[in-house]
C-alpha cells in the first residue's frame, strides 16, 4: 500500500467497511450493507456517491 495515492483515506474508508463488517457479520443482504455504509460514511463525513450511474 505504499503506492497509494490516497493512502489516509483509502485507510478510512476500508476501516469503516471492516467496521460493519464486524457489527454486521456475515449473511445479510447487500442492501443492508450498502445502508450500514452510507451511514458510516455520513457520520465520517465521508463524501461519497451511492451507486452511481457512469454517463458516457
Amino acid at each position: 500500500m505504499n503506492n497509494l495515492i490516497y493512502k489516509e483515506e483509502s485507510y478510512e474508508i476500508i476501516g469503516k467497511c471492516i467496521e460493519v463488517h464486524k457489527n454486521l457479520g456475515k449473511g445479510f443482504s447487500e442492501i443492508v450493507y450498502k445502508d450500514a455504509l452510507e451511514y458510516e460514511f455520513k457520520h465520517a463525513n465521508i463524501l461519497f456517491e451511492r451507486e452511481r450511474k457512469n454517463i458516457l
